[in-house]
């Protein structure tokens, strides 16, 4: 685990013996920045911002709970994640970065990519699904692609989400001692774990290349999971100039109740079993 910063916005106390934010003050701390999404979000649609946000790193690195806490609470409409699947054969065929393109932001929205065109410079070339032309072409072309998004107008914040091997053979171990979390390890997750030399040098690579004035790479230390999803929100929203006002609360008039005794109803073997 990394040193705590002097900078840390809570007192000794608010942490136990093993330097972990207690579990109180991470879901006070969680409601009070959900609270401040809900105010950018009003200033996203208000000024008809385009964000994406890329979350890259290592498997089981917590980049999915990040990305939960961040929309738990927010508009689907407004804030909407994208998790691309493996790519047809159509996809294949298509210029890299196409199908990644048809999911970016319209005036008024922040996009989530939980995993992104990195995919390239990481698992393809791991795993041997792209050649080393292909890989070379990314990496030169990706700074290209990105400087026109960012030139078109959009906002591009990309975080790395960075965990040790052991905290990563934890959180393995955990998912396989748990039947509802088993699904989320893969077969690519298990060949994973032999390549952890393979995937250091490959993400050192994309950061050589990749790590641009204009569209930054920024670290975040995920081996602690409420320190990495309250660090990385708070990032974010840092790096917005939104109005701090709540949402007005709305003016609901007084109901009229239908009070509609001559409607029928529905018979009762309609309705599913009461269990609970």
């Amino acid at each position: 685990m990394q040193p705590l910063s002097p900078s840390r916005r809570f007192s000794d106390d608010a942490y136990d013996k093993r330097g972990i934010l207690k579990k109180e003050i991470y879901e006070q701390e969680l409601a009070r920045l959900e609270e401040e999404l809900a105010k950018l979000q009003r200033t996203i649609t208000a000024q008809g911002l385009r964000i994406v946000v890329l979350f890259e790193g290592r498997d089981a690195a917590g980049k999915g709970g990040t990305i939960k806490r961040i929309t738990e609470k927010t508009n689907p409409r407004i804030v909407r994640t994208v998790a691309l699947g493996k790519p047809s054969d159509r996809e294949r065929s298509q210029w890299y970065f196409q199908r990644y393109v048809a999911h970016l932001p319209a005036a008024g929205e922040m996009v989530l990519f939980d995993r992104s065109w990195y995919n390239r410079a990481g698992v393809e070339r791991v795993m041997g699904f792209a050649t080393a032309e292909e890989v070379a072409l990314f990496m030169h072309t990706c700074p290209e692609f990105e400087h026109m998004l960012v030139e078109e107008g959009i906002i591009l914040l990309k975080y790395w989400f960075s965990v040790s091997e052991e905290v990563q053979e934890q959180r393995f171990q955990a998912r396989a001692a748990d039947p509802t979390k088993r699904w989320k390890i893969s077969e690519m997750d298990l060949k994973s774990r032999e390549l952890w030399a393979e995937y250091s040098r490959a993400k050192d690579d994309m950061l050589q290349y990749t790590d641009l004035p204009y569209a930054p790479w920024r670290m975040v230390d995920a081996d602690v999971k409420r320190h990495a999803r309250l660090n990385c929100i708070s990032n974010l929203l840092e790096q917005f100039d939104y109005s701090r006002d709540l949402p007005p609360v709305p003016d609901l008039p007084p109901r009229e109740w239908a009070h509609d005794d001559n409607r029928i109803a529905k018979p009762h073997e309609s309705y599913i079993d009461r269990l609970y």
